[in-house]
């Protein structure tokens, strides 16, 4: 049986608890209907605006935290937030309802207090030295008495569970620990007001920097510079930096305070690596320069929304249009017209696979304008930056997605390799593996196929590796000469089982197709009923017939010791990632020395594959 106030009395609700609320949207409509100016009561409406501002501090954090193109030199805890820690703290703000319900128990206890000033100074003093000289001690003591015993294994120990803190994490944990937590942290407030010197303005003054503080100590990132603690050393016993607190969620017994150091000082419990780890990160010292990067590029506006530093939650899950985006719709334009305007590669998430950091970068560049021809050159020169960067760095393999490594654009990243003959790292458009995938995909029973896109870089490997299989390829390409090219890459007696056609009529008794080019309702009729269309397209087609059945882009999942991943790529499953992707981390894995660019070698396909297979990646 699990212990009083361990759990949440709501934890099922999902997002229905926030029908809790509904009391305090009662009462604001009752006051502003059925009593007069002079007695309306708007605590309620307070309270209810303190718990958004509460959690936009909450967010705010958590999307600074995962910045990693700002944040990445100075994070404290390397390892990234996995899906599991995204999922325990999902319901993270839980304790923003609890502690509304005791503000108001708190404001309809103390009757004699009606209408508060909207700031008084003094009370703002009176309370500072009521948080010194109570709340911080109280923090204290109660801190050190949740990591004995039972107290620990039945409350706090939930709050000790997440790996890596982040600001949704400093409201993470039980009802009883924020219960006390609110009782403390209502000390100076009742003090002040008590006292005839409550306003507004401390209210929402000192909750907001309590929350603040407390994110701040989650973040993972240290914003303090050592050169402050060093030029006035009695400032790191008068406020904690998020290194000092990191230390107490790896190592348990030190830096209890709440956020004065003094009190662990004085309680000699003061961890003594405090100010060499801030130094060492603020230093640069603690950096870890990634082993493979993949360069993604953001799909559409809304689509650039599916970021950790945006909505971790949403972040987690695979991209699918929701309404909520549509009011963020012209804030994600900005952001375009800005990064079209400052160009520069950023990092937004990493794992780890066998303990090797594994990077992904993206090119701020959306997908509409890989196809305006004036921005071609700007493209490619932000993609040889990131190269050379990586370069610079150390990176063992870089892997280009999809449209970076565009055949028009940059030759499948032929263009940078001759250009920089000495690069130290592999670029990789992975295509390889994704022909694998496509191929994999087929029945084995197959003897006939349809071919679109069939003389693009995969469609050539795709039509040349079916035909040694004795499959006849019907490939559609209004070229007689591309075709009559890659025929003559076939092996002689295979040849005749490529065959070039340039309507869509000539498939209407083929049920496989495999798609490489963009097909529209018209052009998908042609095929005949139970179709199934394997497809290597971008964007994918749309699923117009209900008589047949569509394939998505080819994809892997992931090794099982995969580490830190916390963001879905784009629609695809959790831990499940393009297969363009998944052949760069292949080609790292195998340590493979040769720059896999240009066109498909079809004789590596079987080893690409066997390669995936032997690693731990698995087909979906």
């Amino acid at each position: 049986m699990a212990s009083p106030l361990s759990s949440w009395p709501w934890e099922n609700f999902g997002v229905y608890k926030y029908v809790l609320y509904g009391p305090f949207i009662g009462q604001i409509m009752y006051s502003n209907a059925w009593q007069s100016m002079n007695q309306q009561d708007s605590w309620c409406l307070h309270l209810l605006i303190l718990f958004a501002l509460r959690a936009l501090v909450h967010q705010l954090w958590s999307s600074f935290g995962n910045l990693l193109f700002l944040t990445r030199r100075r994070r404290i805890i390397k390892a990234g937030v996995d899906f599991s820690q995204i999922d325990k703290e999902w319901d993270w703000d839980n304790f923003l309802i609890l502690q509304a319900f005791m503000g108001a128990m708190a404001y309809y206890l103390l009757q004699g207090i009606r209408e508060f000033p909207k700031f008084n100074l003094l009370g703002c003093f009176i309370a500072l030295l009521l948080h010194v000289m109570v709340t911080e001690p109280l923090f204290y003591f109660f801190h050190r008495l949740f990591h004995k015993g039972s107290l620990f294994t039945n409350y706090h120990s939930l709050h000790h569970s997440t790996l890596v803190p982040q600001a949704f994490t400093a409201g993470f944990g039980t009802p009883l620990e924020y219960i006390v937590q609110g009782m403390v942290m209502g000390v100076p407030l009742l003090g002040a007001c008590m006292m005839g010197y409550g306003s507004l303005g401390l209210v929402y003054g000192y909750v907001l920097l309590f929350d603040f503080l407390r994110c701040m100590g989650h973040c993972n990132v240290e914003v303090f510079s050592h050169g402050m603690f060093e030029t006035l050393p009695f400032l790191r016993y008068l406020i904690y930096t998020p290194t000092y607190h990191s230390l107490h969620h790896t190592e348990k017994d030190t830096n209890f305070c709440l956020f004065m150091p003094l009190f662990d000082l004085l309680g000699g419990t003061l961890n003594k690596n405090s100010w060499d780890l801030h130094k060492k990160i603020r230093n640069g010292k603690h950096d870890q320069a990634p082993d493979f990067v993949f360069l993604a590029h953001v799909v559409d506006v809304i689509s650039c929304l599916h970021v950790l530093f945006v909505f971790r939650s949403f972040g987690s899950i695979p991209y699918k249009f929701k309404f909520f985006l549509l009011p963020l719709w012209p804030f994600a334009f900005l952001v375009m017209l800005a990064m079209w305007a400052w160009s520069k590669t950023f990092i937004i998430s990493f794992y780890n696979v066998r303990g090797r950091l594994h990077q992904i970068w993206a090119v701020p560049r959306y997908g509409f304008q890989y196809f305006l021809p004036f921005a071609k050159n700007g493209i490619n020169s932000l993609i040889e930056q990131a190269i050379l960067r990586a370069d610079k760095m150390g990176v063992k393999v870089i892997s280009l997605a999809a449209l970076n490594k565009n055949e028009a654009l940059n030759g499948g990243g032929t263009l940078f390799v001759n250009k920089h003959p000495n690069l130290k790292v592999r670029v990789v458009h992975g295509n390889t593996l994704t022909a694998a995938v496509i191929l994999h995909e087929i029945p084995k029973d197959v003897k006939q196929v349809f071919l679109t896109g069939a003389t693009s870089k995969l469609g050539r490997a795709i039509a040349l590796y079916l035909c040694t299989k004795n499959i006849r390829v019907l490939m559609l390409t209004p070229s007689t000469e591309r075709f009559q090219k890659i025929q003559k890459e076939a092996p002689v007696e295979y040849r005749h089982n490529l065959v070039h056609v340039t309507k869509y009529q000539a498939a209407q008794d083929c049920k496989t197709w495999i798609v490489g080019k963009w097909l529209s309702l018209r052009e998908q009729r042609w095929a005949p009923p139970g179709t199934h269309f394997h497809q290597f397209v971008v964007p994918p087609i749309i699923g117009f017939r209900s008589d047949c059945t569509y394939g998505k882009l080819a994809a892997m999942r992931l090794p099982k010791d995969v580490e830190g991943l916390g963001m879905c790529e784009y629609t695809m499953e959790r831990g499940v990632v393009h297969a363009c992707h998944a052949g760069g981390v292949v080609h790292f894995l195998e340590g493979w020395q040769h720059h896999e660019v240009g066109a498909i070698d079809v004789e590596r396909i079987d080893v690409v594959w066997e390669a995936a297979m032997k690693h731990g990646l698995s087909p979906v």
